[in-house]
Order: structure tokens, then sequence, then C-alpha cells
């Protein structure tokens, strides 16, 4: 029968192909009818409508159950070539038994290995220009292709006994159903199933963004419907009985009484039927029947030392899945001593302060998790709630009160996987406790986005979306109407925020208007960007804060992003906070390895969470209304509550240190430090004020030079910079060729999209541009990348994320001198200084540097068609009239602005009556790097940018300003010592920079500065004669020596690089002799 019907098929395939019209399309039928033949009662499904999304070919089913996928390729494709497409290499990952044929040659993979490959037919010649030649048919081709299709028909889907093969398994599977998801939606978000009416995932979609996220976009919908499907179908099997049949369909019977996930769940069993996606779902259906949950529970206990599978596979699969995503949403798992600690803490809280002897028992205080997540803290709730009535010996009335717990402890959630997570955990609790849910019973964890306003729905929706509004609904409830006591949870932290404050209309929605408190300090407005509060976790902790001030009474407990505690920004948040609570403790857990936090010993300080941001955990209590009220005192009015008193403790040390603590302890056995937080900042953190009066006599550089900005974020490095102008030039026009999809485009130059940036767009807009003026060249600019390392960039707004135009340009459009510096400190404060523009990394290793220009220029195509229109470009000086009258006075000097040229050289003597603009830049670059004045005010440098001393001695003033502008002159690589080497770079070779490393002298020697090395480029070659101190020397947390070879591993130094970096030591070396005289020549502190 094997023969006989692969004679028949060739038969099939001959005749179309000799046509003289056929594609791959055109075999399909003979394709289908050879598979359906060599395995009867085996289906062999080809939908157009899916493979035009991306599906393989042909699924291949038995009574509706995947066994198996073929991709088919036009006859004589080169399939070695396609094997290697990212086509194919995504089936390879998710299918596990595929075939790929250009049905004269099929070849069988599993798991994306070749098992097998045989043809069954040549072509001898062009069948279409020789009609009397025939297929040769290939005799044992078709007796191996025979046994291979037999075995594909045969293969089983694999046992997995593993948690991390399981999620990788499921993961692959899933990222399959999104992109096919994807394509289905974005050529049209209502696809049609020919019947005109839409799809049922076009459906979907729809009742989504009318009930849940309105501004869901179709790839965002895809993510969040994949993981939930993929998700829910583990949880479903998780909750089945032992040994009953699993698959697709039979996953809603599983699930909890929640009428929302039944109800979803019934669609993967229903009305997903015939969708592109169900054979995959089937899939990880069926690879979930064959895996042994009881060996991927002992597997997930032994490496995290839970009993929770739950919560930890579901880690587990998102890490795999999407680890940005994972990030983007704050999706971590809440280590479980911290969630102990808090809820300790809160239950402490209840009965000490508001004389609650039952704590979180008490049946009248209700609590909220408005970021449930996977729901870690409301089980350690409930756990709470279980052990105190038992401890009080009332284990008989368990029954009832977990029936008043179901109608008390609320939580919302916007993810959709870890929703379904959270309720399939909490009612196996409730189950393992002994209250199980009845079939009318819920918990009262909602599917909704906490940080928008409730509504309540109109009740003729139909369908999911029925459900979905159901939701809304009574989280809206919830928000208006429950008089919640405690809030607590983890929060996501992403300072880029999924969560809008402004509506469509432009104006600030529900969370916006609440986070407009923030924005105000001291009753005045911050004055500044507010970027940093948009943070999610700001808006939780506002959130948290509105919901608590609205009951009159309770405690906000959160672990977030530890930012807030000492960044200016927050300075207007912690002052509200203060207002709205009358006590408030803060325990940071540090761990921030972005700042390189280190303990006070200087030991190693880990994060409690697998993350490079430092941590701390708000406890925040308001007491019942009443309590707190004084008389009217200056400036407050009558009734007005008093600051709350803020305590203040830190944990350093490991993690596992850290966890023990957290475990044993609550808010009592903390070691509170009572801090004073005062304007202008108001501080959660300890400070050291010495020096802080003499400090803010000085002027801060934004009061000195007004106009300033933070440097150019381009986003995409690798793209728009270089080392060279003509790789620049190369690459954006294959960027502007239309015979590139965007999609080449995307892949070739590895670009990634955000939320306002696409390449489809970034393109035409060039293009236009380009049209007008086809020149790349004029768009190339000098630009300081890092310390001494000047890099090309194309400096367009359709390619560079962040171009700084307001500012940047000054730059430009002539000489010019700009001072970079930061505004918040994780390292060593420090300044530096460019005659181009920067990117926001251009000095500082760990914080965002800023620009000042020292002049500012206007150009005949500013003023054109004004009052005040001019015919050539001119500039003034970048310095606030009051600060130079100040200084002015101070000096008895006369400020003069004169001339176009820009000097680095000092011309101001003890003698003179007036100073320039350059003079008041060197002044400034001399104290900023005078050692002393970064170390007496290093707590004020960490918070904030700097303050300038003035001072009144003509000589000291002189004198600073040589050192500064002698300072300036290096940093530009423009000093006359430059070219009086210190080192040597002896030994002939390729040049090609392998691994940077330096090794010392031998001991002995005696030198200025100390030893001296080489720093090695390769095995070969070298520079000698380098200071141990230039090499370990610093500029901004970066260091230099080390930093510019290793940004050039792989590459050949040039001869003018080789140049370069001598002159760099040489600079350096003068650096650290010239900040020394600065501190010599200054006689004492403060500047007088």
């Amino acid at each position: 029968m094997t023969a006989s019907a692969f004679q028949e098929y060739l038969s099939k395939i001959e005749a179309d192909y000799r046509r003289g019209i056929a594609t791959e399309h055109t075999y399909r039928s003979a394709l289908e009818t050879l598979i359906e033949t060599l395995a009867p009662g085996v289906d062999a499904s080809n939908d157009p409508r899916h493979i035009a999304c991306g599906a393989p070919d042909f699924v291949v089913e038995r009574r509706k159950i995947p066994l198996g996928y073929v991709e088919t390729k036009d006859v004589g494709a080169d399939l070695d070539k396609i094997e290697k497409t990212d086509q194919l290499k995504r089936y390879f990952k998710a299918l596990n038994n595929l075939i790929l044929t250009d049905y004269l040659e099929f070849r069988w993979y599993v798991r994306g290995e070749l098992r097998l490959k045989a043809r069954i037919a040549h072509v001898g010649a062009d069948l279409r220009v020789r009609p009397d030649l025939r297929l040769r048919p290939d005799e044992q081709g078709i007796a191996l292709a025979g046994q291979m299709f037999a075995q594909f028909f045969q293969t089983e889907t694999p046992t997995v006994t593993s948690a991390k093969e399981l999620a990788s398994r499921m993961a692959e599977q899933t990222h399959l159903i999104r992109d096919l998801i994807i394509k289905s939606l974005t050529p049209d978000p209502s696809p049609n199933n020919g019947r005109g009416e839409q799809s049922p995932l076009a459906r979907q979609y729809k009742t989504f963004c009318d009930y849940l996220l309105p501004a869901l976009k179709p790839e965002e919908f895809a993510d969040l419907y994949a993981q939930t499907m993929a998700y829910g179908l583990f949880a479903a099997k998780l909750s089945a009985p032992e040994n009953a049949p699993f698959n697709r369909a039979a996953a809603y019977q599983y699930l909890t009484a929640n009428k929302f996930l039944r109800r979803l769940f019934l669609d993967v069993g229903e009305e997903l039927d015939g969708t592109l996606i169900a054979p995959f779902l089937d899939d990880i259906a069926a690879l979930l029947a064959h895996a042994d949950l009881a060996q991927i529970q002992t597997d997930l206990f032994k490496r995290t030392r839970s009993e929770d599978p739950v919560v930890h596979f579901y880690e587990t699969f998102l890490s795999v899945y999407d680890p940005k995503l994972r990030a983007s949403r704050g999706v971590y798992y809440t280590p479980e001593p911290v969630v102990q600690f808090i809820v300790h803490s809160v239950d402490w809280i209840l009965k000490n302060r508001f004389g609650r002897t039952w704590g979180l028992a008490d049946q009248n205080v209700k609590i909220l998790d408005p970021a449930t997540g996977t729901a870690t803290f409301l089980y350690y709730v409930i756990q709470a709630i279980h052990e105190e009535v038992t401890r009080r010996g009332q284990a008989g009335t368990w029954s009832e009160k977990s029936k008043e717990l179901l109608r008390r402890v609320f939580g919302f959630e916007l993810l959709m996987a870890p929703y379904v997570v959270s309720h399939l955990k909490l009612g196996l609790l409730m189950q393992g406790l002994g209250a199980p849910l009845s079939p009318n019973e819920r918990l009262q964890v909602y599917l909704t986005n906490t940080l928008e306003e409730g509504t309540t729905r109109a009740e003729t929706i139909e369908g999911l979306g029925y459900y979905i509004a159901e939701e809304a609904s009574q989280a809206a409830h919830v928000k208006k109407q429950e008089d919640i006591m405690v809030v607590l949870g983890n929060p996501p932290y992403s300072g880029l925020s999924a969560n809008s404050s402004v509506g469509v209309d432009g104006k600030p929605n529900f969370i916006g208007r609440l986070l407009n408190e923030y924005y105000l300090v001291d009753g005045r407005p911050l004055g500044e960007k507010k970027l940093w509060l948009q943070d999610d976790y700001v808006k939780f902790i506002r959130f948290g804060e509105w919901r608590i001030d609205k009951t009159g009474h309770g405690i906000l407990a959160f672990i977030t992003n530890h930012g807030y505690l000492d960044n200016p920004t927050f300075r207007g948040m912690r002052q509200h906070l203060m207002q709205t609570f009358d006590e408030i403790y803060v325990l940071d857990l540090h761990g921030n390895s972005k700042k390189k936090e280190r303990t006070p010993e200087g030991g190693k300080d880990e994060n409690v969470f697998d993350i490079q941001q430092g941590v701390a955990i708000l406890l925040a209590i308001k007491n019942p209304v009443g309590a707190g009220l004084v008389p009217a005192q200056a400036g407050r009015p009558q009734g007005s509550p008093l600051p709350a008193t803020v305590h203040h403790a830190s944990l350093w040390g490991l993690r596992a240190e850290k966890y023990a603590f957290l475990q044993a302890s609550d808010v009592a056995q903390v070691a509170w430090t009572e801090l004073q937080p005062s304007e202008p900042y108001y501080f959660y953190i300890p400070q050291n004020q010495a020096n802080r009066e003499e400090y803010e006599k000085g002027w801060q550089i934004t009061e000195i030079m007004p106009v300033n900005v933070t440097g150019i974020v381009t986003a995409r490095d690798g793209f728009v910079l270089d080392f060279e102008s003509q790789p620049l030039i190369e690459r954006m026009k294959v960027f502007v060729d239309e015979s590139f999809t965007d999609e080449d485009i995307k892949r070739r130059f590895e670009l990634q999209e955000n939320y306002a940036w696409r390449v489809s767009d970034a393109r035409k807009q060039l293009r236009k541009e380009l049209t007008a003026s086809p020149s790349h060249q004029y768009k190339i600019k000098e630009f300081l990348y890092r310390p001494f390392d000047q890099r090309k960039i194309y400096y367009h707004p359709s390619v560079v994320w962040r171009t700084r135009s307001n500012v940047m340009p000054n730059m430009i459009a002539g000489k010019n001198l700009g001072l970079i510096t930061t505004r918040q400190t994780r390292d060593a404060w420090g300044a530096f200084v460019t005659e181009n523009i920067c990117g926001h990394k251009a000095y500082a290793a760990y914080d965002i540097n800023s620009l000042f220009p020292l002049y500012l220029y206007t150009t005949p195509e500013e003023t054109a068609g004004t009052l005040f229109a001019q015919s050539e470009v001119t500039r003034k000086a970048n310095l606030a009239p009051a600060f130079v009258k100040a200084m002015e006075e101070k000096l008895g000097m006369k400020f003069v602005e004169a001339g176009s040229d820009v000097t680095v050289t000092s011309q101001v003597t003890v003698t003179s009556r007036t100073f320039t603009p350059e003079d008041v830049f060197h002044y400034a670059y001399a104290v900023f790097h005078s050692p002393t004045y970064r170390s007496r005010y290093a707590e004020f440098l960490k918070i904030d940018f700097p303050r300038l001393p003035l001072t009144s001695d003509k000589k000291l003033f002189a004198k600073l300003v040589a050192k500064g502008a002698e300072l300036v002159s290096l940093h530009l690589l423009k000093s006359p010592k430059m070219d009086d080497f210190i080192t040597s770079y002896p030994a002939a070779g390729n040049n090609v920079v392998e691994k940077v490393v330096f090794t010392s002298d031998p001991k002995g020697l005696q030198r200025p500065l100390g030893s001296h090395g080489r720093v090695w480029i390769n095995a070969a070659q070298y520079f000698g004669g380098v200071p141990e101190a230039v090499w370990e020397f610093k500029v901004g947390g970066y260091q230099v020596c080390e930093k510019w070879l290793k940004d050039r591993k792989g590459r050949t130094l040039s001869g003018e690089d080789i140049t370069h970096y001598q002159r760099v030591v040489v600079a350096l070396k003068e650096t650290i002799r010239l900040m020394k005289e600065i501190d010599k020549t200054i006689p004492k502190w403060p500047l007088e």
C-alpha cells in the first residue's frame, strides 16, 4: 500500500509540474492525500489563513490531537538553506515533530534534530521543456520515506521530569502561539473568518480592549493571551485529579469556581477550535498530560526550598519565555522572608497601634494587595489568620472564619497569567487549610488595572466581555466603597511605566491627578522634569496612600525600589507622605549593584531579589481620625496633621543573612533611628549635616548656568555611533533603501522598537529629509562618548532617541566649552569638559550626566520672520545676571564678554580689573577638581548639582583660574604638554586589542607617581612606562586607561590611536598633579 500511495502521489506531482504554472501551493492537495492514505484515521489540515500568519503548512492530527507538522517548499527548493532560516529555527525550537519537504525530498526532525531524510524521486531535466521525460522514482528512497512517515505518525510526546525542561518546552511553544496571534491581528485588528464575522481571537482582542486595557496593542495582547493560555493549562493540569484524562477541552473543568476563569478556558476548549493556535495549545496540553508533575514539584523544591510550585514554576517559565517582559511589568517573585516580615509587622502594628488584638484575624480589618501578582502576600496573610485562630484555640471556628475572610481579603492584578496563578494558589491553600471553596464562592482577587479609576460597566454585555466587565465592576466597588485598612504588597518597578498618567484627551487621568500632589513641595512646584515620579512603584505608593487616607486610618506596607528615599526629585513625595501618615518606618535593604553598594565595613552587599536596583520596606501608619491634630501653628491652618515621625534602619550583608533576619523579625525588633527630615529635600536617610550651612552659601551650577540639559540618549549606540564617518554613511544608505523591508532592517542592525520609535516611521522621516537635502555628511557630528573618547554620531531625530535639540546645537553652532557633571552621584563625584555634543553617560559610569554650555548661540534661521531677525550667528554667555553681579561684587572686578573665540588659557591676573566667561568656567573647573572640595561636601554632592563657593581674594581667584584653564586644556587634549610622552610603544605586531592587562614593573624602581607598569593589548604588544596611579585613575567612575582600550577590543589600533592613548596618559598624570596643586593653592575652607 505504501509503494502504491507514493506512486499515485508522484503521478499527481508530475502532472502538476508539467503544466508550468505550479507553485508550492499547487502540490498540497496531493500531499494531503498521501498523508491520509499512509495513516488511515489521520487528518492533514491545510488552512491558508493559518499559513498566512506563519504557521506550518500542515497540521497532522488524529482525533483532533496533533501528531506533528509538515512545512512545504516549492519543488527543487534548496532545503539546506531553508533549514537555516529564522522561520525554521523557530519551528525547530517549538515543534516536537516536524517534516520539511520540497515534495520530492522529505526531512524529519524531532525536537529540532534531523532524524531521517529521504528522496522519493529525481528531476532529470525540466519536464516543462522535455515533456517526454518523467520524474525518476527512487525505490530505496520511497521505502525509507515510508518508514519515516510511519515513525512520524507514532512519535509520542516525551515525558518531562524537570521544571526547567517543562518551562523551556512550554515557553518555546508559547513563543510560536504569540507570533501567530500577532500576525493574525496586525494586518487587520478584526480579521474575517470568511463568513462575514470576526474570528474568535479578534473578538477576544476587542473584548480586552473594550473592558480591560483600552490602549492594548495587538502584540501586547498576543503576549498576554499566549502566556495565559499556556500557564492556564499548567494550572488546570496541577488541579486535575491524578491520572484523570487531560486535554485542552477539559482544562476548564479543573479550575476554581471563578466564573471568569471558567469562561476563559471554556473558550479555549470550544471557541478556539479551528483557529490557528488550537493545535499548538493541544501540543502544550499533550506535553502536560505526559509530564511527571510529582517529579517536577520535587525538582522545584530542591532548587527553591519552597513548597510553592505554582509560583516558582511561573517564575521559571517567564524567565525563559521573556525575561524583558518579566522586568517591564516588575513581575518578580517576592522572597518569602520579605513577605513574612511585612505580614508579621502589619499584624504587630494592628495589635499594638490600633488595639486590634486579633491582628489580621480581626473580622473588621479589610486587606488589599493592589499588585497581587502570584498572590504571595495574600497567601501569607491567610496563613497568618489561620495561625492566629488556631493559636487562640479556636480552630473549630475556622470554617466560619474562612467565609468571613473571603469577604475582606482583596487583590488586584492586571496580567492574566499571574491572575490565574493567584486563584489557583489561594484555592489550593484554602483547600489545604480545610476550607475548600464551594461552587458559589470565589476569592476576591480581580482582573483590573489598579491605577485606573474604578468604573461600573453596563449589564448588557455578553460573552467573555461580561465577565471582564464584572471583574472591573467588583474591583471598582473595592476601590471606592470598601474601608480598606491594610494595603500591602510588592508593586512593579518600571521606570518606563506601562501605566500612563494622562488619558487619551491629554489630561491627567485618575492616577495622574493623584500624582500631581507629588509634584509640589512646600506648596511650590518642583520646577524640574518629573520622569522618575512616573515609575510604577511611585504610582502604587500614591494609590495606597490615597486608599488609606480615604478610609481615614490604616497601614501601607510595601517593598519597593529604594530610590525615593534620597532622590531630590522625590522630595514632594516624601513631604506628602509625612503629611498623610503619622508614623513612617523605612527598612532599607540596600543591595543596589548599580551604585556598587557595599556594607559599612566594605563587605559584599547582596540584593534580596535577583535585580540590580536596591529595595526598601515601607511601613506607613495613619492613626484613626482625631489623632495628631494640633492648634494652628505658624503657616499651618487649624487642624492640620502633624508631620509624621520618620524612622530608618539599614540591613546590609549577604542575601542569606538578610533572609534570616527578616524571617525571624518584625517591626518591633528592628533598631530604628528617628530622622528629622527637613526642607528642602526631606530625606528619608540619615545625613551628615556637618558643613551643610557653608556649602549652601555657594551658587548651584543650575543657578550659574541656567541653560542645561541631560546628555544625548541614542538608545541604539551600535547603529548611530562609529569611530569613522564612512561606516555611518553606508549604514544610513541601507537604512533608507526601499529595497529592504522594515524587518530586514531590524534584523540587519539589531534594532529594537519601543513605544515611541518605529523603524518604519524613522525610515520615512529620514528619506523625506534626504530628498530635500541629500547629504549624509552634514548630519554626522563629533560626539563625546566617554572621557577622552570621541566618536562620530549620525545626529538626527529619526534615529537618535533623545537629541536634546533644545541645548545641544549650541555646541555645534560655534566654538564652545561645556561643563559635564551629575545631579545624583553613585560613585565619586566629579566634572569634565567637552567642546562637542555628548552622551548621557559621557562622564558618569553609573549616573546620567548633564551638559552646561558656556555660550548660547542664535542663528539667522532661528530669528527669521521675527521682529529681531539677524543675518549672522551671535552668541552670549550662559551665565545668570544675578550670579554675574554677585561675582562682580565679591571680586571688585567687572565682567566683560567679547569676541567669538574660546580661550583655554588664563588671561586674568591679580591686577586685572575684568573677568570673562572663560574665567568663570576655569575658576569653577578648578574648584570642582579640588580633592578637599569633593571630600568636604561629598554628602551633598551625592544628591544634587554642585554648588560653587565664591572668593573675594583676587590673588586666589587668578591662581585658580590658571589651574582650571590648564586642566581644561589637558582634558581637551590641547595642552602643549600632550606630546611630551612619558610612555613607550616598543613592540611591533598587528596592533589588535585582544586582552587588556596591566602588569607592574619589578619592585625597587623609584619613579614619580610611584610604581609603573605595562598596559598589554595582546600577548606581544604593550604601552610601557604607564604610572600605576594613572592606570587606576578614574574619571566619573570610568577607569580611563582600561576603559578606552576595552571599548576597542577586536579593533586594530591605528597610529593615531596609539598616539592618542599616550596623550591621554599624559593628561591624566598632569591632572593628578594639578588636583594636588589646587588643594595647596586654597589656603582654607570655606573659601573666603
